[in-house]
């Protein structure tokens, strides 16, 4: 298990940039893409069922008969938008200014109706809020799992706000399920570290994890950080994702 580290310190230009060894480790494709401003860009799946979440920007989504509008000033205080793809569909976004996307797609035979999640959409939790004194105190952004995309779907996606000094993923926890975490921190030059199994991490923006084999994961940023990541999962084959398991004993701190 490593943590692929390619893009930190790498400034993103347009076009798509993909995180090597990913897609081969745990099943699921994760690209950064950016459409410069007054750009656009076709999207076509393919054979892989497909999520695209902006991270920043705004333009235009264009999907079937849909055109929705799409802006974020940044992940601190604004929802993501989020389409939600089979295989071999299409969409097409319009930059007004430079969009940032990240690309999240797994190999998936089985077709479903697609569908765009605006803002309002995310569902928003302020997990932890009320515990260890509020150390561990984030809010998790769910854009689709399987109480809300179809049965078909095999990703399960969302988002984290770690907010400075405190923890997130926590306590520990774990599920057969593959899964991956992609990092990014506000300043940009700030920094955190990562839990996976016995190993720590040093955490750096643009940082990707990648996790399997039931490994227990959590993060902590360092103070006057903000930390955010895109978490994605990978339902396994007759094995769905429907939530994680705390590692013991450290699930008797929040019993």
């Amino acid at each position: 298990m490593k943590l692929i580290s390619s893009f930190r310190d790498f400034q993103f230009t347009a076009g798509v940039h993909e995180y090597p060894d990913v897609e081969e480790t745990t099943g699921i494709k994760f690209s950064i893409e950016i459409i410069a401003e007054n750009d656009h860009r076709n999207f076509h799946t393919g054979e892989y069922e497909t999520a695209i979440l902006l991270i920043d920007g705004k333009g235009e989504l264009n999907y079937q008969d849909q055109n929705i509008a799409l802006q974020r000033s940044n992940w601190i205080d604004d929802n993501p938008c989020v389409i939600h793809l089979p295989k071999d569909d299409t969409v097409q976004i319009n930059a007004h200014h430079q969009c940032r996307l990240a690309i999240v797609q797994t190999k998936n035979p089985d077709s479903f109706p697609g569908r765009v999640y605006i803002p309002g959409d995310i569902d928003v939790e302020h997990r932890g809020k009320d515990q260890l004194d509020g150390t561990c105190y984030r809010l998790v952004r769910l854009a689709f799992d399987r109480t809300n995309a179809p049965k078909e779907a095999k990703l399960v996606l969302g988002e984290v706000l770690n907010f400075p000094g405190k923890w997130s993923s926590y306590p520990p926890h774990h599920h057969p399920q593959a899964e991956i975490y992609y990092y990014e921190f506000s300043p940009t030059e700030g920094y955190g570290h990562g839990e996976l199994g016995d190993k720590v991490y040093k955490l750096k923006h643009q940082d990707l994890l990648m996790i399997t084999d039931s490994l227990d994961h959590s993060q902590v940023a360092a103070p006057g950080y903000y930390l955010y990541y895109i978490w994605a999962i990978r339902h396994s084959e007759n094995d769905p994702y429907t939530g994680f398991e705390f590692t013991k004993p450290y699930d008797k701190l929040i019993s």
